[in-house]
């Protein structure tokens, strides 16, 4: 049985190392294929244990963390997220950006991430102020050699969850990809819900 915790600032300095080894793993995995670096990983983690009002919500299986989800309000993110809403004349200061959700395999499908989406909404809420919570999903043509057969996109998944896509909203992130020698960027769409 998975137990769900949300935690904020430094109550989750003892995760880092915990949560750098699990977005490597998961996002190895198609549609990322991230092939990531630990000293990476810790840094990035750090932004959302300093930045204020942000959170993450683990999952545990007894004392070991094999999921997590990200979360922090969207003005202190990247400029790369940042910068589709400021040209399309969002507010900044009122969008919740949903960074991640990752689940090691064997633990999904027992509701990990219907609640990693509601604890994110209802911190936001908490917290207050915010019109929108906002992710965003890397675009994979269909025909990529990489693509699983039986791979099925999260988008219906998504839609339950109340979020629509944008598809005006767009950003790249680079990443090294496996079979990469270097990063490379990747196109990114946004998705978001009135909240």
């Amino acid at each position: 049985m998975l137990k769900l915790e949300r935690l904020s600032g430094d109550k989750l300095n003892q995760y880092i190392p915990a949560l750098a080894r699990l977005r490597i793993q998961v996002f190895r995995d198609w549609p990322y294929l991230y092939d990531g670096d630990l000293a990476y990983e810790e840094k990035y983690l750090k932004t959302y244990i300093e930045a204020p009002d942000s959170v993450i919500v683990l999952a545990f299986d007894g004392d070991k963390v094999v999921g997590a989800s990200t979360g922090i309000p969207l003005k202190h993110e990247t400029d790369e997220v940042k910068a589709p809403f400021i040209d399309a004349g969002y507010d900044v200061d009122r969008i919740f950006y949903c960074g991640e959700s990752v689940l090691l395999p064997e633990y999904r499908g027992q509701g990990a991430g219907v609640a990693f989406f509601e604890h994110r909404e209802e911190h936001a809420q908490q917290v207050g102020g915010f019109d929108y919570s906002c992710f965003c999903g890397v675009q994979r043509p269909d025909n990529h050699p990489r693509r699983p057969a039986d791979y099925v996109p999260l988008d219906n998944f998504w839609r339950k969850r109340g979020y629509e896509k944008y598809n005006d909203l767009n950003t790249t992130f680079s990443w090294k990809e496996l079979d990469e020698d270097t990063e490379s960027p990747k196109p990114m769409t946004f998705w978001m819900k009135k909240i």
